[in-house]
C-alpha cells in the first residue's frame, strides 16, 4: 500500500475523503480514495471488518446522506477506524490478500457519481475581492459593494435538481437575452457563457425548523467540501436579475467534485477570515479561524488546442465570510437546514488579476480578452471548451487535494418553434 502514501497524491492517508462510484456489473457504492485507489467500504461493511450501524448496509447505498445521518462521533470513529486499517502496521488488510485484492478498486476503473443527495442548493457571494470587481464593472468604483455587503453573507436560493457531478457535460443554455441597441429581448443560446470557481460545504447536521445555530455550532454542522462550479449564463442574468435576483442564469447546471474532503481532514489548515472594515453583528462574529488555507486553480482546454492553459490561481483564504458565517445567517431566520444541503461559497477570487475565479473579471465583461496558451482567446466559454477546477491544501511532506471538477460545452439545444406545443388544455 505504499501507493496510499505517495506525496504528491491528492489522496493520502491523512485525507480519506468519501465518494460514490459503480464498477462494471455492480451497483454504486460509498468509498474512499487513497493514492490511486478506491477502498469499498460497502465490502467491508458486508464483510465485518467496518462497522457503523449494527444491522445496516448503510455504504452499500448511492448516496453518503445515511452516513451523514449518524452523526459526528460516528463520523470520526469511521475516520479513526479506516485509518488503522490502512496503516502498514495494521495486518488485517496488509496480510489477507483476498481481502485486499478485493476490497481495494483501481480508480481508473471506477465510475464517480453525485456523491449526495442534494437536499437543496444556496449559493452566496462571499469574497470581497469578487463583489467588488463585479461592482465595478456594473457600478461606479465608490459604490462597488452594496451598503449591506459588509454585515450580511449574501445569498440566494439555487436549483437542487441540476447540480451534478464532475464530467458531466453541460449544454449552452437558452433563455431571454436583451441586446444594448434593442429596446425588447429576443430569445437564443447564451453568448456570455462563464464559469465560477467555489467550494461547496455539505451539511451532514440539521437544525429544527425555528432554532437558530452558532457560528461555532454551525462549523461543526458541515461534513465537509467539494470543489464547485457555479455556471452563469451571464447575459441572460443581466436582463433576469432585478429585482429578485438570479433566476435561469443559474439554474440550468451547478457541478461539484465526486469527492467530499471531510471537515476533519482540514483541520491542520485552518486560518482566519480576512479583518474586518465593520463589525458585524454578534451572531455572526467567530471566536475561531474558520476559514482554510486551500490552493484552487483552473483550467481552460479548447477541442483545438493540445493541452489545457492555466487561467486562475487563487487561495479560499481570501474569502470576507466563512462557510460557518453563511451556515448561521441561513439559519437564523428559523430556517431548517438538512442533511445534504449544499452551500455554494460564492465565485473565490484573490486581490491579483491572476487570481480571479470568473471569466467576467479576467475579461472586464468581454472588454479585455484572456489568451491561452495556444494563442486562442477567450472573452466567454465557447461550444467544446472544457473547465476543470482543481484544489489542495498543502500539508507538511503531503497534500490533502479535492481531485478536479470538470465540464465539457455542448451546443445549445436545437430552437424549436415554441407555439407548435400543445399543453393539456390546448385546441
Amino acid at each position: 500500500m505504499a501507493s496510499a502514501n505517495a506525496p504528491l497524491s491528492d489522496f493520502p492517508i491523512q485525507n480519506l475523503p468519501y465518494g460514490v462510484f459503480s464498477t462494471a456489473g455492480a451497483l454504486p457504492r460509498v468509498g474512499v480514495a487513497i493514492g490511486d485507489s478506491l477502498l469499498d467500504l460497502a465490502l467491508l461493511e458486508k464483510a465485518g471488518v467496518l462497522v457503523t450501524k449494527p444491522g445496516e448496509a448503510i455504504f452499500a447505498r448511492r448516496e453518503l446522506n445515511p452516513f451523514m445521518a449518524l452523526g459526528p462521533k460516528v463520523w470520526q470513529a469511521t475516520r479513526r477506524a479506516l485509518s488503522d486499517l490502512l496503516e502498514e502496521s495494521n495486518p488485517r488488510l496488509r496480510d489477507d490478500a483476498e481481502l485486499r485484492q478485493a476490497s481495494l478498486v483501481p480508480m481508473a476503473s471506477a465510475k464517480m457519481h453525485l456523491p449526495i443527495f442534494v437536499r437543496s442548493f444556496t449559493d452566496f457571494y462571499a469574497s470581497r475581492e469578487h463583489a467588488t470587481n463585479v461592482g465595478v464593472l456594473f457600478r461606479d468604483p465608490a459604490n462597488a459593494l452594496m451598503p449591506n455587503w459588509l454585515h450580511i453573507p449574501i445569498g440566494y436560493n439555487g436549483r437542487a435538481s441540476t447540480v451534478v457531478v464532475s464530467g458531466t457535460d453541460i449544454r449552452r443554455p437558452l433563455g431571454q437575452l436583451k441586446p444594448p441597441t434593442s429596446d425588447a429581448p429576443v430569445f437564443g443560446p447564451c453568448q456570455k457563457l462563464d464559469f465560477e470557481l467555489e467550494l461547496g460545504a455539505i451539511v451532514g447536521v440539521p437544525n429544527p425548523m425555528g432554532e437558530p445555530v452558532t457560528v461555532a455550532e454551525a462549523y461543526d454542522m458541515i461534513f465537509g467540501y467539494v470543489l464547485l462550479n457555479d455556471w452563469s449564463a451571464r447575459d441572460i442574468q443581466a436582463w433576469e436579475y432585478q429585482p429578485l435576483g438570479p433566476f435561469q442564469a443559474k439554474a440550468f447546471a451547478t457541478s461539484i467534485s465526486p469527492w467530499v474532503i471531510t471537515r476533519a481532514a482540514l483541520e491542520p489548515f485552518r486560518v482566519t477570515t480576512p479583518p474586518r472594515e465593520k463589525p458585524l453583528l454578534p451572531y455572526l462574529q467567530e471566536t475561531s479561524a474558520n476559514n482554510f488555507d486551500l490552493h484552487l486553480e483552473v483550467t481552460l482546454a479548447t477541442k483545438d488546442a493540445p493541452r489545457a492553459s492555466v487561467i486562475s490561481r487563487t487561495n479560499y483564504k481570501y474569502m470576507y465570510y466563512s462557510a460557518a458565517q453563511q451556515l448561521a445567517h441561513h439559519a437564523v431566520s428559523g430556517c431548517a437546514m438538512c442533511i445534504g444541503d449544499l452551500l455554494g461559497s460564492g465565485t473565490i477570487s484573490g486581490p491579483t488579476r491572476d487570481a480571479l475565479g470568473s471569466l467576467l473579471e479576467m475579461t472586464r465583461n468581454g472588454k479585455e480578452p484572456v489568451t491561452l496558451d495556444d494563442g486562442a482567446t477567450r472573452t466567454f466559454l465557447q461550444d467544446g471548451d472544457c473547465l476543470t477546477l482543481s484544489g489542495w491544501a498543502a500539508g507538511d511532506g503531503h497534500r490533502i487535494g479535492f481531485g478536479t471538477c470538470a465540464g465539457a460545452i455542448l451546443p445549445a439545444p436545437v430552437e424549436r418553434d415554441w407555439r407548435a406545443v400543445k399543453g393539456e388544455g390546448g385546441e
